[in-house]
């Protein structure tokens, strides 16, 4: 690109881990055009993450899961003026780069509504869908050096003359100062101690196919409640109360259960972790982004593209893809061995 853009749009809308993966670019760019206008178009659930962020000088929600679930005459109306406001603002922006990083029709379709005369996304063969190209400009494929989702991304900004050392991309989550004080209010109402051998369970994941047998965390969260004196935190989203009380419901000493979190709480609850375990889902990805070592557990998706992210990390893998082929022991070896460090 000859000139410096003044205007950037990214293109991620879910989930949440793949926002945090996402994050780096935020930051390249921020760090390579300093002058330019950044702003992310993101889904409105995961965009409570991205509020305040320092790179971004704008978060855009774009609600794409009301879209697809407008069914009367008066939700289709909601959902059109919706996307008529969303393309006046777009346009009122002047971007003159596009970067989507999602590579899905739906976020090719958004990334040309920027109007963007630079629009960069994956090559075919890399986009989750293949008819995404057709709302690009510029089509990378990343090089055999980017494994990781992570360097992947950053591959995208090849065209915009910055080239990103794989493994040293640069993750900051804002610290919210409501959120860490509820945490510290609940901390000490269950006489937890952050960063103690505390050892945060995530016993959710976004289908079951990624989630480890609750039978197998009750398991973990006895050995190191009984045999190695740590401190227990279960973490739950929605629907996953019951699994959660499952795990934590054993002889004293039991694990403490977390409260409801959102993602402020969320991040605040990853930052006073010694280590969390958890399967390929966002709670692990935020953990790895706040430096928290992690333990990950792998069946069907790939560790290496999409392990917790840095140093200092445990991955565990499946050989059959089956999550319930993962033992207790070496998962509770994994955890012991980052305790003693």
């Amino acid at each position: 690109m000859s000139a410096e853009p003044r205007a950037i749009a990214l293109v991620k809308l879910s989930s949440l881990g793949d926002v945090i993966h996402a994050l780096p670019v935020a930051e390249a760019l921020s760090t390579a055009f300093p002058r330019a206008r950044l702003a992310w178009l993101v889904e409105r659930r995961e965009a409570a993450l991205l509020r305040d962020h320092p790179a971004l000088d704008d978060v855009i929600d774009v609600d794409t899961r009301a879209w697809r679930s407008a069914r009367t005459l008066q939700q289709l109306r909601e959902v059109l003026r919706g996307l008529r406001e969303l393309r006046r603002r777009l346009r009122a922006a002047h971007f003159d780069v596009a970067i989507d990083l999602q590579g899905l029709v739906k976020s090719g379709a958004v990334t040309r509504a920027t109007g963007a005369p630079l629009r960069v996304g994956f090559a075919a063969g890399w986009s989750r869908e293949r008819l995404n190209v057709l709302f690009t400009t510029r089509r990378v494929a990343p090089p055999p050096h980017a494994r990781h989702v992570v360097d992947q991304y950053l591959s995208l900004l090849e065209p915009l003359g910055i080239t990103a050392a794989p493994g040293r991309a640069r993750f900051r989550l804002p610290t919210r100062a409501a959120a860490e004080s509820r945490l510290d209010d609940f901390f000490v109402g269950v006489g937890l101690k952050p960063r103690h051998r505390l050892v945060v369970l995530n016993p959710g994941a976004g289908r079951g196919s990624k989630r480890w047998p609750v039978a197998r965390f009750r398991s973990l969260a006895e050995r190191l409640c009984h045999d190695h004196g740590a401190q227990v935190l279960v973490l739950w989203g929605p629907s996953e109360g019951e699994a959660a009380r499952a795990i934590a419901e054993i002889a004293a000493p039991r694990p403490a259960l977390a409260p409801p979190t959102d993602l402020d709480e969320l991040t605040a609850v990853a930052r006073r972790a010694s280590v969390m375990v958890a399967a390929d889902t966002g709670p692990l990805h935020l953990a790895a982004a706040v430096g928290t070592p992690c333990v990950g557990l792998y069946g069907p998706t790939s560790a290496i593209r999409n392990g917790p992210y840095g140093v200092g990390h445990r991955v565990l893998t499946a050989s059959d893809g089956r999550m319930s082929s993962i033992d207790v022991a070496p998962v509770l070896d994994a955890v012991l061995e980052i305790l003693s460090r």
